[in-house]
């Protein structure tokens, strides 16, 4: 069989921008550490009111990604505003899952009340498609692709009136004050989707990472939640403490 990319990470989203308003600090911050990052959109984000073609849309999400330093992105052809938790969506997302083989995907936790529906289909389309990727006697339905498990999968907030903050159970604040930059310039390269108009996003943005950073410590921060219990083999270095010396 001829060897495919893979990538140790895959962060997945309902629409461009998604993924980078969710998680793209913590994505650039992985990129950094030189694992491949990828990002899957479950959509192209269209049609929206302030964009004049899916093709904007779409140079806009791989400007973000290059800021971001994503070794792929990979946009499926589901439809936005009409996006459900469906056989052939599950499988679609599968078979990028078996194609790329991540060690670790991030996605969408929880309903975001008063914005795109979209976002709880992606959760569920993204929880079914995680089983479905180790599924074996199957294959016919994945592209003859071979079975992948996924090591571990965690959720994270679209910072809506979501209720994933960091601090309940199996939830955790990663530290992106090195990165904050950098998911704020891969933000801003969606310019159909955020004129100088809806400039309170990026105030938002802000401050719901601030809010989050300080809670842990950390200047800026994004919360995810676990789908198992988070262990520790060193309660120290999880802790973020300094052992004494001498």
């Amino acid at each position: 069989m001829v060897t495919m990319e893979t990538l140790d990470v895959i962060a997945v989203g309902a629409h461009p921008d998604d993924c980078e308003i969710g998680c793209g600090g913590t994505l650039a911050a992985l990129a950094a550490t030189g694992l491949s990052v990828g990002i899957i959109d479950l959509t192209d984000g269209e049609p929206t009111p302030g964009s004049p073609s899916p093709a904007v849309r779409i140079a806009e999400a791989h400007a973000a990604a290059d800021a971001l330093g994503i070794t792929k992105r990979i946009i499926l052809d589901l439809p936005n505003r009409r996006l459900f938790d469906s056989f052939e969506a599950r499988v679609a997302l599968a078979t990028e899952f078996r194609r790329y083989r991540p060690k670790l995907v991030l996605s969408i936790g929880g309903k975001t009340p008063m914005a795109s529906p979209d976002h709880w289909q992606a959760m569920q389309i993204t929880d079914a498609a995680v089983f479905y990727a180790r599924l074996s006697k199957w294959d016919d339905q994945f592209d003859d692709l071979p079975v992948h498990n996924i090591a571990r999968q965690i959720y994270f907030s679209l910072m809506l009136e979501s209720d994933t903050v960091g601090t309940g159970p199996k939830q955790f604040v990663q530290d992106i004050t090195a990165t904050w930059g950098r998911k704020m310039d891969a933000v801003r390269c969606y310019a159909t989707q955020f004129p100088p108009a809806k400039s309170h996003v990026f105030e938002k943005v802000e401050t719901i990472c601030k809010i989050r950073g300080i809670a842990a410590g950390f200047e800026y921060g994004e919360a995810f939640t676990s789908t198992r219990a988070i262990g520790s083999t060193d309660l120290f270095q999880t802790l973020q403490l300094t052992p004494k010396l001498g």
